[in-house]
């Protein structure tokens, strides 16, 4: 994948953003919203915008105005201001990069994404992470200060340990904010995630977005996470539902074959340098994970590369079999196999030149059933040991390794 700073105008002057893409041109894009007074930097905004992009999508995330690298002032800005950035932000993606198909948004990130879409004609799919119904909603943040601030015009509050001033300008903004009229005219999916403890926006806020927008809507409980998502399989479970989902309505339109790679490319990127996690995009199509077991440092969250060679081996052992028997006519109701892999030394194969070295071995274990004679049997069992897998791994392969300039 490639990370770029994405700097553009926003409401009340340059707003500072990351872009991240898969590595090649993409034909679609992402907004990711983050939650109040926070930043593009939490962690659960980058490990969504990480897994969008693993899936083939540029994804910006970007600073509100007033917040984090962005120009502005905080107390300045308001409700309206949020959508009027993402709006901006929007534009400023279609035009360097690509429409954006997909809103993301986190707490009141999650209101303001709803209230732009219907103003954003590419939008194709929306998605909430524990967003309020009401933009209303987030005064209990601050409601020791609101006679301070109704009596003085605005007040200095500490929200998560930082001091952040709020005006009777941003109150009237958010008491006259509403989300119903947006829901209305929302004419894209919705997925809602929100977490049944969220104990900064109660989980009913979630019902109201769902009951009150039209199909096509999802909902996802995300059980035992806090609002911010500050748990690592909390952030990766909300970023995979998100990527799977967006999946039914931003298909890939270019795969990546071509005639040096006719099966199209396959992309594998690491999920967190402190670990072995790997997220993989085949064909610019399909997405999984590859990992390594806890005990050696990885996090066990997908198979390992061997066992992902020793899958490839066995689908394409079944498939060859598969094949034959329908060209043949052999009546076989089902195959199975089993695949193992160990190394063994070179002394113990027969088939291997004498050596000191040990050879990977693989063991496969094929089922058959159906009404088969022992010649079939036979003739079946003879065909897999010409899998184009098999005899990939059999032969001497070459393996060309060069520097690319995408990071």
């Amino acid at each position: 994948m490639r990370t770029e700073e994405f700097i553009f105008p926003g409401s009340q002057g340059r707003l500072s953003g990351r872009l991240v893409t898969p590595g090649y041109p993409v034909d679609q894009s992402v907004v990711f919203a983050h939650c109040f007074t926070c930043s593009k930097d939490i962690p659960a905004a980058k490990r969504i915008t990480a897994k969008l992009a693993a899936r083939g999508l540029a994804v910006l995330s970007f600073d509100f105005t007033g917040l984090g690298h962005s120009d502005g002032e905080f107390e300045n800005t308001s409700f309206r201001s949020n959508v009027d950035d993402l709006r901006l932000a929007a534009e400023e993606l279609q035009r360097r990069v690509a429409p954006p198909s997909l809103l993301v948004g986190h707490s009141l990130g999650g209101a303001a994404v709803i209230a732009v879409a219907p103003h954003i004609p590419s939008v194709k799919a929306v998605a909430t992470i524990g967003a309020p119904f009401e933009p209303a909603h987030i005064k209990h943040l601050f409601s020791e200060s609101l006679d301070d601030i109704s009596a003085s015009g605005k007040a200095e509050v500490t929200l998560g340990g930082r001091p952040f001033t709020i005006t009777q300008d941003f109150l009237d903004d958010i008491d006259s904010s509403r989300l119903i009229p947006a829901l209305a005219k929302l004419d894209a999916a919705l997925l809602v995630l929100h977490s049944p403890v969220d104990a900064i926006v109660d989980v009913s806020n979630a019902a109201e977005i769902f009951q009150h927008a039209k199909h096509p809507k999802s909902f996802i409980s995300l059980d035992g996470a806090d609002h911010l998502l500050r748990g690592v399989a909390d952030a990766d479970y909300a970023a995979g539902v998100i990527a799977a989902w967006a999946g039914r309505y931003l298909p890939v339109a270019d795969t990546g074959k071509s005639e040096k790679s006719p099966d199209g490319d396959v992309l594998v990127a690491e999920v967190d340098p402190a670990g072995f996690a790997q997220d993989i995009l085949i064909a610019r199509t399909h997405q999984l994970r590859a990992d390594e077991p806890a005990d050696i440092g990885g996090t066990n969250t997908g198979p390992t590369p061997y066992q992902l060679l020793q899958a490839g081996l066995g689908a394409c052992t079944t498939m060859t079999i598969r094949m034959y028997a329908g060209r043949k006519n052999i009546p076989l109701e089902h195959v199975s196999v089993t695949v193992t892999h160990d190394k063994r030394h070179l002394k113990e194969c027969e088939r291997c030149e004498a050596g000191p070295h040990a050879v990977d071995h693989f063991t496969r274990s094929i089922a058959l059933t159906g009404d088969l004679s022992p010649e079939q049997k036979t003739s079946l069992l003879n065909i897999a040991e010409k899998c184009p897998v098999h005899k990939t791994l059999e032969a001497s392969s070459h393996i060309e390794t060069t520097l690319s300039e995408k990071a």
